[in-house]
């Protein structure tokens, strides 16, 4: 699962123009809503903490003072490299798991909670499609179809 969330957001995300990564919609109920590059920082940010509440680590990079990531990261470049480091410390943290520790408490990386070490792996895929389906919506308006959506050819027109 976590292979297939990411491919799917980090394919869209290099799909998008890095002109359009400060694009947000703005007809209708969208006041306040983040960016394309908000979104991709956002779903980074996250997996950066979740993955390190599983493996009891902070993680590797600053990722700013909230949920949103560092303000410091602005192009396409600084963002998908933020979010390639967050999907390899999932990687990380998934391969620690094991049929006797998944059900471990581990301190939750939202409150002052705990929760079992395999949300650790579970929430990272549930809350990265959530905010790619935003993403998605983004690219579209935009005219990009997403890869993910994309047909490949058939056998017959390989040749």
């Amino acid at each position: 699962q976590l292979k297939g969330v990411e491919g799917d957001v980090m394919g869209l995300a290099k799909a998008m123009p890095a002109g359009k990564y400060d694009f947000a919609p703005t007809n209708g109920e969208f006041k306040g809503v983040r960016t394309f590059a908000q979104q991709a920082k956002h779903i980074a940010t996250i997996i950066y903490m979740v993955a390190g509440a599983g493996l009891n680590q902070k993680p590797p990079v600053d990722i700013g003072p909230d949920d949103n990531g560092p303000a410091s990261l602005r192009t396409k470049e600084q963002i998908l490299n933020y979010m390639q480091g967050a999907f390899a410390f999932a990687h990380r943290n998934i391969a620690t798991l094991t049929a006797n520790n998944q059900l471990d408490k581990v301190k939750s990386p939202f409150d002052s909670g705990t929760v079992p070490r395999v949300m650790t792996a579970s929430f990272v895929t549930a809350h990265s499609f959530d905010h790619y389906g935003q993403m998605v919506v983004y690219a579209r308006m935009n005219g990009v179809v997403p890869p993910s959506s994309q047909q490949a050819p058939p056998p017959s027109a390989k040749k």
